[in-house]
């Protein structure tokens, strides 16, 4: 028989109230544990977590500056802003960038062949950043984008101030232009600075003075839902918003003549070649033109691959900066160089006369050396070779001085390397020399006597550019003095319009070269213009000031035996480039100038004329006189800018650099 368990009712209660009493407490502990963290969240660290649910429902929105004016010498405006419509996006609002950019695509918003250069600048980007990915939308783009906005989540119209060249393709090889700022361009400045920057200077001194332009971007919150998509909500979260304002790019006052530069473009219209006139006082850029040229507006909005490619195709290259980057030979237009340095190392007595004929051969050698035409011309010493460019004369200096005195000197008048004016892209043309010859041509070429020969001419491997022509000018209108040559003369800040003037560099002084020497060599180069043997005398025949020029003839192709080639069965691209250079008035000159004209034949024919007409433009008043002379003009202020107390001359300049200037 098995025992019977009787139930104990006390202790089951017991252990079951044991039970109770843990639980409640439990209960209570857990609970005063979430009330003490409740406690501590929202009453201790309120503020702290507050300012993150502000930040979880804020982004910060860059503002772009105002990027900087570009004004002439007379606050002309030659680049400004102006509203627009561009297309952002932001990174991290896309969910499939490249398919969004694809439908952007079939609206014809974005170009499809662009897409790929388009991920990198946005990849470039931080991701909570906007990035331009259009410019200057039309009124019809905008429209087509506003009707179909819900399918394109994180992109947006954006009001925005975009360039623009109201004076069109005026200087633009001076002025540059800008255009939609690239992966590679970003890389190269600090990102932060640049968000939400569109523009960025790709060329001229937009290019040059990027930094200087651009300014400080600014920022402001703005409160966002949970798409991402700026709400406007009022309460006590609208006080914690932060605002920064941008501040505006310096603006660049340029020495540019607008009056001369038109000119300059006008002459050179519907032919190959370019104007650089300068201050050889200080190396203001009074002209620099170009030609054929282009519109740089095109490229701000961002070219299509169309007009791209109609400008790189065509046969005249307008993109091409004939002013810093044509390198040609140049010429006659040496002789005044090469003589100063026969004098000044003894090689020559330039008042003894020679007889020059029509051709020249090398002591032991048949080969003929020509004058230009077959001319003769008979008896002549140092002053009257130069204004008759007599080449027989000059061969003979040439050979005497030798290859190593001539390649040492032709760089003091800032030959063979760039001049350091404030553009980008300047070649530095080429002094050849034997070592030159051996380094480029070391198997089936060497350095030939007769290399020497026709570097007195400037021809042979010889090859400068306009703006150096006119630099070097302007050393021969100094008597020696080398200004650096520059086109930005003076930095405004658009908030206190106060200007920073920048003072001319002096990069260099002849003084080893003799007065005597100096005397000679531009007594002839006046010849040139006034004596009736000069080869530019009937251009400046009816100058009413003195002038000091040279002419210049680049033969491009082999003469025939006779010394001639038939001109009309000859390639256009392979007839003469016509050089002249010219400064006046003599002896205290204003202005210097270099006329390029390619193709064009006889250096006096094609450039002399328009040598002349930019000459009369500057120094001449409507009444057909001679201007005076006007040492604060190249300071002349903006109309919007008022002149400092010290307004007169600016005392920082010494006397010489003030001497007569226009």
């Amino acid at each position: 028989m098995s025992p019977v368990r009787i139930k104990d009712n006390w202790r089951e209660h017991r252990i079951f109230a044991r039970r109770i009493g843990f639980f409640i407490a439990l209960m209570v502990i857990a609970a005063i544990a979430v009330f003490s963290r409740l406690y501590y969240l929202q009453v201790i660290r309120q503020h702290y977590y507050e300012t993150l649910s502000v930040a979880n429902g804020v982004r910060t929105v860059p503002i772009p500056a105002a990027r900087g004016l570009i004004v002439d010498r007379n606050g002309q405006v030659l680049a400004m802003n102006r509203p627009t419509f561009d297309l952002e996006l932001t990174p991290d609002e896309v969910p499939d960038l490249r398919g969004s950019l694809l439908r952007l695509a079939r609206l014809h918003l974005v170009h499809a062949h662009s897409i790929p250069r388009l991920i990198r600048a946005i990849k470039s980007h931080l991701r909570f950043d906007p990035v331009p990915i259009r410019l200057q939308l039309t009124q019809a783009e905008v429209a087509r984008f506003a009707v179909r906005r819900y399918e394109f989540p994180g992109i947006n119209i954006s009001p925005q101030q975009s360039r623009w060249y109201p004076l069109r393709n005026l200087g633009v090889f001076a002025i540059g232009y800008v255009g939609p700022i690239s992966a590679s361009e970003l890389r190269h400045v600090n990102p932060a600075a640049y968000a939400g920057t569109a523009l960025f200077g790709k060329t001229g001194v937009e290019a040059v003075y990027q930094n200087v332009l651009h300014g400080t971007n600014g920022y402001r919150q703005v409160l966002v839902n949970a798409l991402g998509r700026e709400v406007r909500r009022p309460g006590v979260l609208a006080r914690h918003l932060h605002e920064k304002p941008p501040i505006p790019g310096d603006d660049l006052i340029l020495s540019l003549n607008l009056k001369i530069q038109r000119l300059a473009e006008k002459l050179l219209k519907g032919r190959d070649g370019a104007i650089v006139a300068l201050n050889p006082w200080n190396g203001n850029v009074i002209a620099l033109a170009s030609s054929p040229t282009f519109d740089p507006n095109l490229f701000v909005r961002g070219i299509s691959e169309k007009q791209y490619l109609a400008l790189v195709n065509n046969p005249d290259m307008p993109l091409f900066d004939r002013a810093l980057r044509s390198q040609l030979p140049i010429g006659s237009t040496i002789k005044p160089a090469i003589a100063l340095g026969a004098i000044t190392d003894g090689v020559i007595n330039p008042k003894k006369r020679i007889y020059a004929g029509p051709d020249w051969h090398l002591p032991g050698s048949d080969h003929l050396f020509h004058n230009a035409a077959h001319e003769v011309c008979g008896w002549v010493g140092m002053s009257m070779s130069i204004i008759m460019s007599c080449d027989v004369y000059f061969y003979r200096v040439a050979y005497k001085m030798g290859v190593d005195r001539i390649g040492a000197w032709l760089p003091n008048f800032g030959f063979g390397r760039p001049t350091g004016i404030d553009l980008p892209g300047e070649e530095s043309g080429l002094v050849p020399t034997p070592a030159w010859m051996a380094k480029h041509y070391p198997h089936d070429y060497g350095w030939y006597p007769g290399d020497t020969v026709i570097l007195g001419i400037g021809q042979g491997a010889f090859m400068a550019t306009p703006i150096q022509l006119a630099h070097y000018t302007a050393i021969l209108a100094t008597r020696g003095l080398s200004f650096r040559p520059r086109l930005v003369t003076g930095v405004r800040n658009p908030l206190t319009g106060k200007i920073h003037w920048k003072r001319p560099v002096l990069d260099g002084n002849l003084t080893m070269i003799k007065p005597s020497a100096w005397k000679l060599v531009i007594k002839a180069m006046h010849g040139v213009a006034t004596n009736p043997r000069g080869t530019a005398y009937w251009d400046m025949i009816n100058a009413t000031y003195p002038i000091a020029a040279k002419t210049g003839t680049a033969q491009l192709t082999r003469e025939e035996a006779n010394g001639d080639y038939d001109k009309a069965a000859t390639p256009e691209k392979l007839r003469d480039d016509s050089w002249f250079i010219a400064f006046a008035p003599v002896p205290k000159p204003r202005i210097a100038v270099a006329v390029l004209v390619e193709h064009a034949g006889w250096g006096a024919a094609a450039a002399g004329p328009d040598t002349m007409k930019i000459l009369n433009a500057y120094l001449l008043g409507p009444n057909g006189k001679l201007l005076p002379a006007t040492p604060r003009a190249r300071y002349s202020l903006p109309r919007d800018i008022k002149p400092r107390a010290t307004a007169g001359v600016d005392p920082r300049l010494t006397a010489l650099e003030r001497a007569a200037e226009p």
